[in-house]
């Protein structure tokens, strides 16, 4: 598949966007006091990173195939550590890493929706939507545990 210019800015500037939430989520999942936020930012880390591969592929012509069906946030069920009230801090901490964690994915969620009619492929947006729909599942993860969490 040959790529028009357009669409490989969009592809090169959404796996920019990619690259800065893998490195976010190692450095949040090292900062985390919470073991299982720490679990959470290394899967959306590792996510992302699929992201960003997948994006790689494409600009090398070879768009993956996808299912658009993801269902990673409906079933996501985290346990409340901070449910008690102990370790104040750690849980002001944490919670501001899941918040900010939130607002990145609402951004990249939003660029993946620029994005995609930048691009004529069928198979190219169906990939794109499919990214953004991880994404917009990633948001609700980390919407739910701040929930667990009375941290929402």
């Amino acid at each position: 598949m040959t790529l028009t210019e357009k669409e490989t800015n969009a592809l090169k500037d959404l796996q920019t966007q990619e690259k800065s939430c893998i490195t976010k989520y190692q450095k949040y999942a090292t900062e985390a006091k919470d073991t299982e936020l720490k679990s959470l930012f290394k899967q959306l880390q590792e996510d992302e990173q699929k992201h960003y591969q997948s994006i790689g592929q494409a600009l090398n012509g070879d768009v993956p195939s996808c299912d658009c069906n993801d269902s990673q946030g409906k079933n996501y069920s985290p346990k409340g550590t901070y449910r008690d009230g102990a370790n104040a801090a750690d849980k002001e901490h944490d919670c501001f890493l899941a918040t900010d964690c939130i607002g990145t994915e609402k951004l990249v969620s939003g660029e993946y929706n620029e994005h995609v009619f930048c691009c004529s492929s069928s198979p190219l947006r169906k990939l794109l939507a499919d990214i953004q729909i991880e994404e917009q599942n990633h948001a609700e993860m980390l919407y739910k545990y701040k929930e667990a969490n009375a941290m929402a």
